[in-house]
């Protein structure tokens, strides 16, 4: 893919983002088979991606994922392949590896699926149209459903500037509340080169573009200190009020 710039037409560098994060979910999606290593291979992943990072950490993703792709032989044998299987399914599985893909564990108080989290996104979700395929097997908060949903604003012609400012929103209040701490379990847990790289740079990814919308809104970034306040349930404090002296409706002495 060619490399697009934030400087060039704005409708070319949404659609090169989308597609981004739509290969980005695909790797998340499911597990490595030969066929998705030899078209990685062929597109040069990741140095193909339309976002070029500049940070230190997504550059340093870019190196590490590209090392473990190189690791790939473009005809991977069976145990190579059992190997990757074994590592996806640690992760987005059987979740062996305490870095699940799924938003409320990391919001919720006590670590459970389905929580708040799940429900407002699923109410991002509804006001743009869309629901998750299928819930039950796939919750609205999980890192696939997420990563579309980003590539669903960004594609939008119709309301562009509120679609843009849309997905800053999202990315400050659900993405970017957790993706980094996912991305570090799995690099210091997982067994393969290859998704270690992925979560790096899927959490870099994210991060840059929050930058680069931050400027394309004229919006800037919240501190993680506001966002938490604005994610904070708002409970309502009962507050009683006097009620009003009726002669002999009390006691009397």
């Amino acid at each position: 893919m060619e490399v697009v710039e934030p400087g060039e037409p704005l409708a070319r560098w949404r659609e090169a983002i989308a597609t981004d994060l739509s290969e980005l979910a695909v790797l998340h999606d499911r597990e490595l088979d030969a066929d998705l290593i030899g078209a990685l291979h062929s597109a040069s992943f990741p140095r193909g991606l339309g976002l070029r990072l500049e940070g230190g950490p997504g550059r340093d993703a870019v190196e590490l994922l590209a090392a473990g792709l190189q690791a790939l032989p473009l005809l991977p044998d069976e145990g190579t392949l059992d190997e990757l299987a074994a590592d996806y399914a640690a992760i987005y599985l059987t979740y062996n590896l305490r870095a699940s893909p799924f938003e409320s564990v990391w919001t919720d108080p006590e670590g459970l699926t389905l929580q708040q989290s799940t429900f407002q996104i699923r109410d991002w979700y509804r006001r743009y149209g869309l629901v998750a395929e299928d819930w039950r097997k796939r919750a609205d908060d999980h890192l696939v459903c997420q990563l579309q949903f980003l590539a669903h604003l960004l594609r939008k012609d119709e309301g562009q500037d509120e679609a843009l400012s849309a997905a800053a929103h999202f990315l400050d209040e659900h993405l970017l509340r957790w993706v980094d701490g996912f991305a570090m379990r799995v690099v210091s847990r997982c067994a393969t080169p290859f998704y270690a790289g992925l979560a790096s740079l899927t959490a870099a990814y994210l991060q840059e573009i929050r930058d680069i919308l931050a400027r394309l809104t004229r919006e800037p970034r919240p501190t993680a200190e506001e966002i938490e306040e604005r994610m904070r349930p708002k409970s309502a404090l009962a507050v009683e009020v006097p009620a009003a002296y009726v002669p002999g409706a009390g006691p009397s002495w």
